[in-house]
């Protein structure tokens, strides 16, 4: 069983800090397991008070719903995907959770392989912002978002690219 060690959050924590002081943006970063527990936690200097908790929470609910769906490959699908559906349910699975749902961009899970091993939330930002630092700092240390040998079905890819471009990242595709 491959796990996310907490030198590879680190790792990770800096690519983040180095990109968000670039941009001018203080944030927040959580990582979490694949259960949600919390791995690590930093506040930039200057970031509001409250990203902490939103970051933890970004990271939650994405390993959360990426655990029930291959559907569900970061904040953004999940937010749209319950918007067309049951938003009333999202709310719903915030209060259940105690509020650590939270469905925003800026988040992802990270795989080895084909196994989820975490995810990460950062916070701070403007969304698009959160998305920008958090790809740049995967590419950093070399985590993957999506499984190494994907299986998901055309038909949810399909899906999932309609929802990409329906919150205005057409350039993204599964």
């Amino acid at each position: 069983m491959a796990k996310l060690r907490a030198a590879e959050c680190r790792a990770f924590i800096e690519a983040v800090t180095e990109k968000a002081q670039d941009m001018g943006v203080p944030v927040s970063i959580a990582i979490v397991g694949p259960e949600g527990h919390l791995i690590a936690l930093e506040r930039m200097d200057d970031a509001g008070f409250i990203t902490p908790d939103t970051a933890r929470a970004k990271a939650y609910t994405v390993a959360a719903f990426r655990s029930m769906s291959p559907r569900f490959t970061d904040g953004l699908v999940i937010q749209q995907w319950f918007k067309e559906r049951n938003p009333q349910m999202l709310v719903n699975a915030s209060i259940f959770s105690n509020g650590q749902i939270c469905a925003s961009g800026g988040c992802a899970p990270v795989f080895k392989g084909d196994e989820m091993v975490g995810a990460y939330g950062i916070s701070g930002a403007t969304g698009d912002q959160d998305e920008v630092i958090g790809a740049h700092a995967r590419a950093k240390v070399g985590w993957a978002h999506m499984p190494q040998n994907d299986t998901t079905p055309e038909s949810v890819k399909q899906h999932v690219n309609e929802i990409y471009a329906k919150v205005g990242l057409s350039g993204r595709t599964l």
